[in-house]
Formats: structure tokens, C-alpha cells, sequence
């Protein structure tokens, strides 16, 4: 979200590509001009944290580290937050699965799209698939 609104870090994200931050392309097709180190970097690093920090053996979400600092003593309330929390994750990833197919669609980042009031890839002519 932070690159597709043209805001770049400077330096290089691979020196010994000499490959800077700025040239990597805005949108979905911008994670394919990331060198393959990379992305097994990141890989390592977020499996790292999913098998040594957050193993997921707590399936209802209760990590046991409370709520804001604090914990949730009332069952009721503790699964209600617990739900809304899975829900809003859920509701995250469409709402990202989205963008990234109207982005396939109208070959526009999202900030494109804002930038030129195209909001509805179906009728107003700019899509890819009605040109």
C-alpha cells in the first residue's frame, strides 16, 4: 500500500543488483521484479515467526497475551472479540484479493484508479477487458 502510493524508500533494495527501490513497479506485478533472495528472505522470516513465535496451536486465536495489555475474564466477551477479530481478518484479505484483481481488470494500481476517478471497472470504458 505504501509503494502503490509513490511512496519509496530510498537506496537499493538489492545492491549487488543495483536494483533501487523506485524501480520496483507499483501494483501486484512489482513482487516478480524482486530478486528470488528476496523473497526467500521474507519467506524464512515470516516461517521463522509462525513456527517460533505464534505456532498455531491455539486455533481459537487465544494466544494468551491479552487484550491491549490487558485480559478478558468473561468467556462471552473474550469470544466475541475473538470473533470479530477473525472476521476482520477475513473482511482484510477480500478487501486486498480485491484490489488485486481489479487491478488485473483495469490494469490501474488502486492509487491509479483513484487518482482518475475510475471506480468501476465494469461501465465507464477504462477496463482491460473493455477497451
Amino acid at each position: 500500500i505504501v509503494h502503490n502510493n509513490h511512496i519509496v524508500y530510498d537506496g537499493y533494495i538489492s545492491p549487488s543488483n543495483n536494483l533501487k527501490f523506485s524501480d520496483i513497479p507499483t501494483g501486484i506485478d512489482g513482487i516478480f521484479t524482486v530478486p528470488t533472495a528476496g523473497l526467500a528472505q521474507i519467506i524464512f522470516f515470516l516461517g521463522f515467526v509462525e513456527l517460533t513465535w505464534l505456532p498455531a496451536s491455539q486455533y481459537d486465536g487465544d494466544y494468551g497475551i491479552g487484550y491491549f495489555g490487558g485480559d478478558i475474564f468473561n468467556p462471552e466477551e473474550k469470544a466475541r472479540k475473538l470473533n470479530a477479530e477473525l472476521n476482520n481478518g477475513r473482511a482484510a484479505m477480500m478487501g486486498i484479493i480485491g484490489n488485486m484483481v481489479a487491478e488485473k481488470i483495469t490494469g490501474q494500481t488502486m492509487y491509479e484508479q483513484y487518482a482518475a476517478g475510475h471506480f468501476n471497472p465494469f461501465k465507464d470504458g477504462e477496463g482491460v477487458l473493455f477497451n
